[in-house]
């Protein structure tokens, strides 16, 4: 990110910043505080007045059944009426970034409204709306409520979160602890971060910027003032922040979102490959050069990938031109490919590089994975 594509407002902070920096380091006593245009001290409150405004609160009830664990007990089974299972009211709190002002349509993560019959949303002006669940999608953690009824609502612009990098800084907004709308900030600590769950297709942006219970849902911001992310997770012993924060990247979230507003749901499909990651200095070498890749260890008969040519052995290198570095990247790119559409894979066989098209395949009575990866 250089000088010259920065807002005028960012362009000062920055500059303010840096000239604090270098007088705290120049002077041996306490460094002058610097001062930028018009008197101000640096500050990301002109950014955070901009992004608040698209940030939400949300409130879910609803009920859930659980296991009776008394019945499981012999005795009591036999000498007390008791149901195998028994419902419970649910309280909790989350939130959610306006992505669609005209339509109403809010991002939020799926874990705060998987349990829901009804959510109430309330904006940072303090009007609260009842909210439509459009779909969600437990793969990715990801949902899309829709605001009854709502107007004069500012959604949040969408970066691009393939261009960032580590170290580049972010805010992190949402409702922690259910105590009301905070802002946090940090910087990006770790990329395409995986293995948190093995059923979830898993790429997530890790943040030191404080998150905890309550902000799932909410949004992790560049210094542009674009959502990059939403935060899902924290990694604690307690519960509580210690610096270790996950987002679902806004790149895999707007194509969640795009099939959920079209269909009401994700549909995912298959190709017929058994995946894992290449070893180096133990399978071949890959002709690209590159790092990583997914190595094709099975390839079922009467597949996708059987028909377009993939065989086992094959190391999958890119995938539409993007370069494959893991079994995991490989999985949420067919996974995230609607049913229908095709995917150019890049393969290295016996030091040549080839190029295949394979198309996604409806998904297999009871199998919901688009590929299969082997853990080493």
């Amino acid at each position: 990110m250089t000088g010259s594509t920065l807002p005028a407002s960012l362009r000062g902070l920055v500059c303010g910043m840096l000239a604090l920096c270098l007088a705290v380091v120049s002077s041996p006593g306490r460094a002058a505080m610097p001062d930028l245009p018009g008197g101000r001290i640096p500050t990301l409150a002109p950014l955070v007045r901009e992004i608040t405004p698209s940030v939400v609160n949300i409130s879910v009830r609803g009920r859930i059944r659980e296991d009776n664990p008394l019945y499981r007990d012999p005795f009591f089974r036999e000498f007390f009426d008791l149901p195998k299972q028994f419902e419970r009211e649910i309280q909790a709190t989350g939130s959610g970034v306006i992505v669609d002002a005209q339509r109403g349509y809010v991002l939020t993560a799926n874990h705060v409204v998987a349990q829901i019959s009804t959510a109430q949303v309330t904006t940072k002006d303090g009007r609260r709306f009842v909210a439509k669940l459009v779909g969600r999608d437990p793969g990715t953690d990801i949902a899309v409520l829709q605001l009854q009824g709502a107007s004069g609502l500012k959604a949040i612009p969408m970066g691009d979160s393939d261009k960032l990098e580590v170290g580049d800084f972010v805010i992190a907004v949402g409702n922690p602890f259910g105590l009301g709308q905070t802002v946090t900030s940090g910087i990006v600590s770790a990329l395409g971060r995986t293995g948190l769950s093995k059923e979830r297709y898993e790429d997530f942006i890790q943040t030191d910027a404080p998150i905890n219970p309550g902000n799932s849902g909410g949004a992790l911001v560049n210094l542009r003032g674009e959502l990059i992310g939403i935060n899902t997770a924290i990694v604690s012993p307690a519960g509580g922040n210690v610096g270790i924060g996950f987002a679902v990247p806004i790149n895999m979230a707007r194509q969640v979102m795009e099939q959920i507003v079209r269909t009401g749901h994700v549909r995912r499909g298959r190709i017929g490959v058994s995946v894992r990651d290449v070893v180096p200095g133990t399978d071949a070498p890959q002709a690209a050069g590159g790092g990583g890749g997914a190595l094709v260890a099975e390839v079922s008969r009467g597949s996708p990938a059987e028909r377009a040519g993939i065989q086992k052995g094959d190391i999958i290198v890119a995938a539409d031109g993007a370069p494959i570095r893991s079994a995991a990247q490989l999985r949420n790119k067919i996974g995230l490919t609607p049913v229908g559409e095709q995917v150019q894979l890049s393969l290295a066989r016996n030091g040549v590089v080839r190029s295949v098209v394979v198309e996604v395949a409806p998904a297999e009575p009871g199998r919901t994975a688009p590929i299969h990866s082997l853990r080493q």
